[in-house]
């Protein structure tokens, strides 16, 4: 029985995400975000129910990312598509499917690597990549800002989060056993981007706060994992 509660966490990360997509296909991108970000806090608990409660197993390992496929993977990318990615024709389709197939990558790579890769996430979390489109979709929404008038900006850095998923850059877990050494020069890097995009949308509070938290954590990495290079090579 104490395993009902945590799979009814992890089958409700899934039932948002299902409603994420049918928002979605409605035209109603707002809920289509909010929906991922309600997957995202399903997700946060089962995790620590299953825990808290000595009930953590394959099954429900299996079962979380199944779930995070359809609510971080496939839901953004058809939010993505639907909110702006369509105004490029296939490279919008391409755009849209490589961030599906990339979060299918990451989960699998993240599923047979935990008994060897420690204190860090190789890797942006699919998570953090589904709620990069969902925050960006609902700041964007709010400023009335339309993505596709800036080019090819858009679809590129859909392509670039999608990346980040399947790569080998090093993001904290924020565990606390400090596998990886944090720089200063990436905490300062990070506090900027964070003011920076925080000032910038000073009018729109609650969107500014979820985009600066979700993009500013995905560049953190990028530097951090670049310092890290630096510093071997100086050794």
């Amino acid at each position: 029985m104490k395993r009902i509660l945590p799979n009814t966490c992890t089958a409700a990360n899934l039932f948002f995400g299902m409603c994420s997509i049918l928002a979605t296909y409605e035209g109603k991108f707002f809920y289509g975000a909010i929906f991922i970000l309600f997957a995202l806090i399903a997700d946060g608990l089962d995790g620590r129910v299953a825990r808290a409660l000595r009930v953590a197993s394959e099954f429900g390992k299996e079962m979380d990312s199944l779930c995070d496929l359809g609510s971080f993977g496939i839901a953004p990318a058809f939010l993505a598509y639907a909110f702006c990615l369509h105004n490029f024709g296939t490279l919008g389709q391409a755009a849209a499917i490589i961030f599906a197939l990339c979060g299918m990558w990451r989960l699998a790579r993240f599923n047979v690597s935990t008994d060897v890769v420690h204190g860090f996430f190789m890797g942006l979390a699919i998570p953090a990549g589904g709620c990069i489109v969902a925050s960006t979709t609902l700041l964007f929404s709010a400023m009335e800002i339309h993505p596709e008038n800036f080019g090819m900006v858009y679809p590129i850095t859909i392509i670039i989060v999608a990346y980040l998923m399947i790569s080998h850059v090093h993001y904290p877990n924020f565990k606390g056993d400090g596998a990886e050494k944090i720089f200063l020069a990436s905490k300062i890097f990070a506090a900027v981007m964070f003011a920076a995009i925080i000032f910038f949308t000073l009018d729109f509070p609650a969107q500014g706060i979820l985009t600066a938290i979700f993009s500013t954590y995905a560049v953190f990495g990028i530097v951090n994992s670049l310092l890290t290079l630096m510093n071997r090579d100086v050794e």
